[in-house]
């Protein structure tokens, strides 16, 4: 890296701060009990406050001040069984709390009086630390963090106040995203509660009846036949993101056998449905899954697709479908074991009633998580233009 980087001084983290490897802690009471951050506290968030909420563990003897946290400090994850977070970095708010750290972390403090932690928590998270942990690595993942590594990150400062305008930026968007975050969860509870309301036994009125699966659906056993669909029209199921397009290295070269998935219709991977693997196509035109799917649709004067689409994601499909599979070893559930599920349904018409208020809930929903990932992606463009200095943050003038 070049000593300068758009005219600001690139130092090494080692003349920064102040480095130390956490402490192994056990759950016996036969030492200090304290506050322990472990790696899984912070993979997701870049500032630790909730006390309350971190894991206790003994250490034997009493616990040396030099081995607690400060406000300010950084933790950096030093080993993990997923390489890719090595080096993940969080900023520690303890308070007056006594608090240490775990093992699996390193410790980074100040040390001196021109460097802002909240902006240097805000570089170690960037692209920029990314790149000088690779280079770092010789080109690929550590796999064991260290001090003598971290000593030799070298990453751009520009004068104090202009670090802490960039970090007060970028924690403007954090709070918006957090702000975020918290409504999509309570959207998520409404949409379940909705779903529990409207559609499971204990909450079903007159004119509902309980139906097996079978007799409201049928098997899908159409196949490509003349490869009139290519690899293109492939797809596979994904239990957070549905009907999405296959990876086209499992893909195999006749498509002769892969079966046809319309739009409206439902594909599952036999082995995977047990974990949500199940979905409804959303797409406009048929499509194709692998001969390995179980592929069904709903008999149109009996059920509403978009009623079971949303059926399948409340707890009683749930708990239906993990017992099928209780005390296998591999579970797989067929079109057939699928079929005997019984499910409350009231006519055609009180169904769509009830989709048209869960499709709302719904569309509110994903509307809200489409905002977040826009806040999402303009605070990652933010980054890379602020802790490069691409875009500078001049001092307001005086009023």
């Amino acid at each position: 890296m070049l000593d300068s980087f758009h005219h600001w001084p690139v130092r090494a983290l080692g003349e920064l701060v102040s480095f130390r490897n956490g402490l192994n802690f056990t759950q016996a009471a036969n030492g200090e009990r304290v506050k322990i951050v472990g790696v899984g506290d912070f993979l997701d968030r870049e500032e630790i406050k909730d006390i309350a909420a971190l894991t206790e563990g003994c250490v034997a003897g009493e616990v040396r001040e030099e081995e607690t946290l400060n406000d300010g400090d950084l933790l950096f994850v030093r080993s993990n069984g997923n390489k890719a977070l090595v080096g993940r970095c969080a900023l520690v708010r303890p308070g007056s709390s006594k608090v240490c750290f775990s093992g699996f972390t390193i410790r980074a403090r100040v040390t001196v009086r021109d460097v802002d932690a909240f902006y240097l928590v805000k570089l170690a998270r960037s692209e920029v630390m990314l790149r000088e942990l690779h280079r770092l690595g010789s080109g690929s993942s550590i796999n064991n963090l260290s001090q003598d590594i971290l000593s030799e990150v070298r990453l751009p400062f520009p004068p104090l106040p202009e670090q802490r305008r960039i970090a007060g930026i970028l924690r403007t968007w954090d709070e918006a995203i957090d702000a975020a975050s918290r409504l999509i969860d309570a959207k998520r509870r409404r949409l379940d509660v909705l779903r529990a309301n409207l559609l499971t036994p204990a909450h079903r009125g007159e004119g509902w009846r309980m139906a097996p699966l079978g007799n409201l659906t049928a098997e899908g056993k159409g196949r490509n036949k003349g490869g009139a669909l290519g690899r293109e029209q492939v797809m596979g199921v994904s239990n957070a993101r549905g009907v999405v397009p296959m990876r086209d290295a499992t893909i195999a070269s006749d498509l002769t056998r892969y079966k046809l998935l319309p739009p409206q219709g439902f594909a599952y991977n036999p082995m995977r449905i047990n974990v949500g693997s199940i979905a409804m196509s959303a797409l406009d035109a048929p499509v194709l899954v692998s001969p390995d799917y179980v592929v069904f649709t709903c008999r149109p004067k009996a059920l509403a697709p978009g009623y079971l689409d949303h059926f399948r994601r409340t707890r009683f499909w749930s708990h239906y479908v993990n017992a099928m599979g209780s005390g296998s070893v591999r579970v797989r559930i067929y079109y057939r074991d699928l079929a005997d599920i019984e499910i409350p349904v009231p006519g055609l018409a009180e169904q769509k009633r009830i989709l048209r208020v869960l499709d709302l809930a719904a569309q509110d929903l994903a509307a809200s998580e489409t905002h977040l990932d826009a806040l999402k992606r303009q605070k990652r463009g933010l980054m890379q233009k602020l802790l490069t200095g691409d875009w500078r943050v001049p001092a307001e003038p005086a009023g």
